[in-house]
């Protein structure tokens, strides 16, 4: 019995973690007025749970939680845009091409190839893209590096990349079933599973995350 209340603790403690990373995105977006805040915020979430994933105390309060929070999102304010913004652009572009084949006047095969190639590309550039700043919270390193390291974690880490998507699958499921979990989690539950499943199964340099670990017995 004591088993069960201490394992329901801490899935209580993480219904918490996660509902105050997103809170702490929310309000630090908006500190930013969107535009400088936003990218900042994503970096400093998946560094927020980076530091709770390697932590070996699992009774992170609330106010740990946004302490953590804010002071990677101060740290982030430059880097993070730099990063984000460079990504978005590409992705934009990415996201046009696949809008542009599939109003074009090409019909048949050729038409359905092509639109199915990019529609590839554009979902493999989303996975990539968010192992990278999974990558990038972890690993300090140039940018080329980073990237490379980012690549060779969806190609050649089959378990990350499908748990990875899986879990994103999952997470959307859920949205589109219990509307309030988006708006109570949105974006958080997002970075969390990707930094479950990074930290868990691309086996970067430093990490050694048990994602189900034990709850410990309490003190006598």
């Amino acid at each position: 019995m004591r088993s069960f209340a201490v394992g329901y603790e801490r899935v209580c403690r993480v219904i918490l973690l996660v509902f105050v990373i997103n809170c702490a995105m929310v309000v630090h977006t908006l500190m930013g007025a969107v535009v400088v805040g936003l990218f900042p915020a994503v970096g400093a979430a998946f560094a927020t749970y980076r530091t709770w994933l390697l932590d070996d105390d699992d009774s992170w309060t609330a106010r740990r939680t946004w302490v953590t929070f804010h002071a990677a999102w101060k740290q982030e304010l430059a880097s993070a845009n730099r990063f984000g913004w460079a990504q978005a652009a590409v992705g934009v572009f990415l996201a046009w091409d696949y809008y542009l084949a599939n109003w074009n006047l090409l019909g048949g095969v050729v038409g359905v190839g092509v639109s199915g190639l990019l529609l590839a590309i554009n979902v493999g550039y989303v996975v990539w893209a968010l192992v990278s700043w999974a990558v990038r919270a972890h690993v300090e390193a140039p940018l080329g590096t980073l990237l490379r390291l980012s690549a060779a974690t969806v190609l050649g880490r089959p378990r990350c990349t499908v748990s990875l998507v899986v879990l994103l699958g999952i997470v959307v499921w859920a949205w589109t079933r219990w509307p309030g979990v988006l708006v109570a989690f949105g974006p958080s539950m997002t970075v969390g599973v990707v930094a479950v499943a990074v930290y868990s199964f691309a086996a970067l340099p430093g990490i050694h995350v048990r994602v189900l670990r034990r709850p410990r017995a309490a003190a006598a």
